[in-house]
């Protein structure tokens, strides 16, 4: 590799110079680059060394632009088989965030203070929560032209190394506001008045939606060969999407056994006799015996019990808007104690019934909602228990 200076006489008779940088290439091809100021040249002659010796580099002109590197990841996506929704949202990323701000730059040419920029320009007029996402797609872009052998590094995975985690992570905390019984999650009251408002048509399905914690997706792919009435139990083993399409849950620990009380038992034998049959075998199908649609169930049953049960906001509408606050008040359920008409279940075994990943997120979400254990009489009698009477 070399940097050498390089001077010509124009056609007007004027000196015209540049500092040319040459080398070769991984392929043993020789390249040139020419900059007008001899620091640049002397910066990309370092940068390229340290990147043909870490087997890295990737000439401008073997590069594309960032919006084309991200049409091949979305093929790429395709081809692994993710769910139609994850597709749409990583493709609503790329027309709709990245591809507007800097597509239009090639991959080779991307820097960290290029990508921070980006970062910034998002955050103008989207959510922390959005530019999280979108820069953890252009990540996915980078990464995968990485293996194609696109770019040399990925720019967005090295600037957040350098970053604090811990203080990323506490300010994504911060943005998450924990579910309050009363305004997220329906107290034992409401889910009372709620119940006796029921339409006949909707009253299996939010029964059990409210006494086993299922996400609508695992309702609504929910068959009855997975439904154990003689055990009381129920397996979940595949969901419904938001475009009806069947697979498996969201993750392994999605698939799990939820056991069902006598009273939800019952209400489903009865069910069974008079539900749609159909070849998909569905416990709650809709009328042609196939995956009954997300917004039915809320607008035609959930929001109607809600306004009929006076469980309403000071406009008059439904005042817990999905059926994710039935499963928040199964999760708050589990955790109340028993003198309280809860279940006063461990943390594990709350993040079993509920499905979640890891215990973390049951405790980040729910961990507000377990007794605090130093109520004053408990403590009292607690330490008199304790001193024996001495004191």
């Amino acid at each position: 590799m070399s940097v050498r200076k390089r001077i010509w006489k124009n056609r007007d008779g004027s000196q015209g110079q540049a500092w040319v940088v040459a080398y070769g290439d991984q392929a043993g091809k020789r390249r040139i680059k020419s900059f007008e100021r001899k620091r640049d040249a002397e910066a990309f002659h370092a940068s390229v060394s340290t990147e043909l010796r870490s087997g890295l580099h990737v000439p401008d002109s073997q590069s594309i632009m960032v919006a084309e590197a991200g049409r091949l990841w979305l093929k790429s996506c395709e081809a692994a088989g993710l769910e139609r929704a994850t597709l749409n949202q990583y493709r609503q990323h790329l027309t709709l965030h990245i591809v507007p701000l800097i597509g239009a730059e090639k991959l080779s040419r991307l820097t960290a203070p290029m990508v921070r920029t980006f970062e910034d320009k998002l955050a103008l007029d989207r959510s922390p929560a959005m530019v999280r996402k979108v820069r953890g797609s252009l990540s996915a872009i980078l990464a995968d032209a990485q293996e194609c052998g696109l770019v040399g590094q990925n720019v967005v995975r090295d600037l957040r190394a350098r970053r604090k985690r811990g203080k990323e992570a506490r300010a994504d905390k911060r943005q998450k506001a924990k579910p309050r019984v009363g305004v997220d999650i329906p107290t034992p009251d409401e889910i009372r008045a709620i119940i006796a408002h029921l339409d006949e048509r909707w009253r299996s399905f939010i029964l059990t939606a409210i006494f086993t914690g299922l996400r609508a997706s695992e309702l609504r792919g929910l068959r009855w060969e997975d439904v154990e009435l003689k055990r009381g139990e129920l397996h979940v083993r595949q969901r419904a999407d938001c475009f009806n399409a069947i697979g498996r849950p969201k993750s392994e620990a999605g698939e799990r056994v939820v056991p069902l009380p006598p009273t939800l038992v019952t209400t489903l034998r009865e069910h069974r006799l008079a539900c749609s049959k159909g070849e998909l075998d569905l416990v709650f199908p809709n009328g042609a015996g196939n995956v009954e649609n997300h917004t039915n169930v809320v607008r035609r049953g959930l929001q109607p019990a809600q306004i009929a049960a006076g469980v309403v906001t000071k406009s008059g509408r439904a005042k817990y808007p999905g059926l994710h606050s039935l499963r928040h008040f199964y999760a708050s359920w589990c955790i109340n104690r028993r003198v309280n008409g809860g279940l006063e279940l461990p943390l594990k075994l709350v993040q079993a019934r509920l499905g979640h990943a890891s215990i973390t997120m049951t405790a980040d979400r729910y961990g507000h909602l377990f007794p605090r254990g130093d109520n004053g009489a408990e403590l009292n009698d607690a330490a008199q228990a304790l001193l024996g009477g001495i004191l």
